[in-house]
């Protein structure tokens, strides 16, 4: 890793792992590639570590040519694939985005990648890689008595978001096998932590608490996923680029299994210690229509990574939700940047409002 481009880099992991790299390898150049759209913001970029070796360029990862040419320009031999769109209820509502994005743009990675390093031939192949984030939601949905997810688990996606997630994996590996790019895979559980948009559970419900609104449950709140905290996400990907086969996939996950309710009391309850209210935070939840095609169940078998490659999440769950409930009340001017966006308002009054107000 000399130069790295890092695509979707002012996003809620990106920009984490972003700063993670900057301080872990100072050597980096890294380029990091932002449409900065709704989900991605310049806020998240603020007061980096090391930042004379972080240069930021605003643009779209479906454009061929320009993305062609960035590799170039800055000779990049690491290609960390963070851009994507992320969020359930956003594709139910609308999938075209995912396709565009999640699919197009990963297309239009690889092609630039293989024209670089392959067709002109800019780089040797044992010394470059093309890492593609992706997620546990391509393999579906689990049984209580079910064993974890592994990395030969069948894909089998629910919504349209992890269908794109899906379609751009088999991608992704299919240009190992056809033309031997060297690409590693990470499925990695929920994350959550700094920075995080607050469209997603964890950040909503503690910037809804901490204004005394209401905090929605989907349906019975019982659906369980493996939450991991985004720092431990970020050591995972740094050593599946440095030290990881070629070819081979990974699972990241958090070594937990919580329900969604269970997360929200225990937020509540920190924040009844940390910025109590007349009553306590958990009378605030409200139970609302549930999510279409809701998956029951997540779990990551991270034995792979633990075992190849020596990485385990160093956070417990309760570590990381006190270390993310005391980092937004000591950002109150992220917040308030974030909460300004009319996209971000519009988007809670279009998905919460006929969930608690079922016709």
């Amino acid at each position: 890793m000399k130069n790295v481009l890092v695509t979707g880099g002012a996003g809620f992991i990106g920009s984490n792992f972003v700063r993670y790299i900057l301080e872990a390898d100072p050597q980096v150049q890294i380029i990091n590639l932002d449409a900065l759209t709704y989900a991605g913001s310049l806020e998240n970029l603020k007061d980096l570590p090391n930042a004379d070796h972080h240069t930021f360029v605003q643009g779209d990862i479906c454009n061929r040519d320009f993305v062609r040419d960035l590799l170039r320009q800055h000779q990049i031999d690491t290609i960390i694939h963070f851009a994507a769109e992320t969020h359930v209820d956003r594709s139910i509502l609308g999938p075209e985005p995912f396709i565009q994005t999640n699919v197009i743009g990963t297309f239009t990675l690889l092609e630039a990648a293989r024209q670089y390093w392959q067709v002109e031939n800019a780089l040797p192949l044992d010394q470059v890689r093309f890492h593609h984030v992706s997620t546990d939601e391509v393999y579906g949905t689990l049984a209580p008595d079910d064993p974890a997810f592994s990395e030969t688990t069948p894909y089998a996606p629910n919504s349209p978001y992890a269908a794109s997630k899906a379609s751009s994996d088999h991608l992704v590996r299919s240009y190992n096998h056809t033309y031997q790019l060297p690409v590693t895979i990470s499925n990695c559980s929920n994350n959550y932590g700094p920075r995080q948009f607050p469209e997603k559970l964890i950040p909503l419900v503690i910037l809804n608490a901490l204004t005394g609104k209401h905090l929605p449950v989907y349906g019975d709140g019982q659906q369980i996923r493996d939450w991991l905290f985004v720092t431990d996400h970020c050591e995972a990907i740094h050593k599946i680029v440095v030290d990881g086969k070629p070819g081979e996939t990974y699972n990241i996950g958090g070594n937990n299994q919580p329900a969604n309710l269970t997360i929200i009391e225990t937020i509540c309850d920190l924040l009844d210690e940390l910025q109590p209210l007349a009553e306590p935070h958990r009378s605030l939840i409200k139970f609302v229509t549930d999510r279409p095609g809701h998956d029951r169940r997540y779990a990551m078998n991270i034995s792979k990574i633990e075992r190849d490659l020596g990485w385990k999440p160093r956070h417990s769950l309760t570590d990381g939700l006190l270390a993310t409930v005391q980092w937004i009340l000591a950002n109150p001017e992220w917040v308030s940047a974030i909460q300004k966006q009319h996209e971000y308002q519009t988007w809670l009054s279009k998905n919460y409002e006929k969930r608690e107000n079922p016709s």
